[in-house]
């Protein structure tokens, strides 16, 4: 079997790393001149201090990607469903892993949902869970959680993508897994923006209770299993993301409680699924505060205290 991976971020640079420990791996990125540069240097700065082995071969041809027989689409989540509408003919016949969260602001579904909708002859599956890109690349031990709905597939995808640091679960509970990793996006920020308006730790730790329940509610609703959000690709990368400076997300929104500027370049996947999933929360009439809040400190309508004071004001009821 044969792998690729679509994108030279962090993130799918720090996958190559890893497979590259057990075999040829291809990495493509868009930018020619980046690649061929790469290609020689071995070094990146999306990963520092990290050298590129030579199993590893950089391109940006895009024959090479379609080539293998597993693709890994590590792009941003909001340009997932516009690669796949692009190349679903290609793509037939292939294991299309997204590693991507986030959910669409079109559509309002999640990255391995478009790879099953827009290319129905390949087998979509998610890869998500607590983990850093730098500590995939240095090697040191991480569990993911690996989604798809082909029982069969999955497992083969699960002997392929493990490494000797990287330890893949495997799950059907692909709506579920892919909804965990996507919203724990959102309680990041919202966490990040708790402590950076010094509400101080004990609130930090509400909004993460409060806001896991709000995960599994939206889960559930639409189809997944909660306990799949108990697993890595919920509760893992919740506790991981929403206490981590590593954390994009987390950052930003520490930014954001000190009102402090933060780099337009960094993409924050939590800020597109924040205002997606409290959309889908009002359509579907699901109750989701704290989603909710942190659609409104994002769109300006209010300060985080205020979005803070609102959550506290709300009528008591059992957990």
């Amino acid at each position: 079997m044969t792998i690729a991976i679509a994108g030279a971020g962090a993130f799918g640079t720090g996958l190559a790393v890893s497979l590259a420990n057990k075999g040829p791996v291809t990495l493509w990125m868009r930018d020619e001149s980046v690649a061929v540069d790469l290609a020689k240097t071995r070094v990146t700065g999306k990963l520092s201090g990290i050298r590129l082995s030579q199993n590893i071969a950089i391109t940006a041809d895009l024959d090479t990607v379609f080539a293998a027989d597993t693709i890994l689409l590590a792009i941003p989540a909001q340009q997932i469903r516009g690669f796949v509408e692009t190349h679903r003919e290609r793509l037939a016949g292939k294991s299309v892993v997204s590693c991507a969260k986030g959910i669409d602001l079109t559509t309002l579904t999640g990255t391995a949902t478009a790879i099953s909708d827009l290319a129905p002859d390949a087998t979509a599956a998610v890869l998500t869970g607590p983990s850093f890109a730098i500590d995939i690349a240095n090697n040191l031990p991480t569990a993911l959680t690996l989604a798809c709905a082909n029982a069969d597939r999955g497992q083969t995808l699960q002997q392929d993508l493990s490494t000797g640091n990287l330890r893949i679960y495997r799950t059907t509970d692909v709506i579920g897994a892919e909804l965990g990793g996507s919203l724990k996006n959102v309680m990041a920020i919202a966490c990040g923006a708790c402590i950076g308006d010094s509400m101080g730790e004990s609130a930090r730790a509400a909004l993460m209770t409060r806001g896991m329940a709000e995960m599994m509610r939206l889960a559930e609703a639409l189809g997944g299993r909660a306990e799949t959000l108990m697993g890595l690709s919920g509760f893992g990368d919740l506790v991981l993301t929403c206490t981590s400076e590593k954390s994009r997300n987390y950052r930003y929104g520490l930014a954001l409680g000190r009102s402090e500027p933060f780099d337009t370049a960094i993409t924050v996947e939590g800020v597109a699924t924040t205002h997606a999933v409290a959309r889908l929360a009002r359509e579907r009439g699901i109750d989701m505060p704290i989603v909710t809040a942190l659609a409104g400190i994002l769109a300006k309508k209010a300060s985080v205290a205020e979005a803070i004071q609102w959550l506290f004001s709300r009528s008591l009821k059992e957990e």
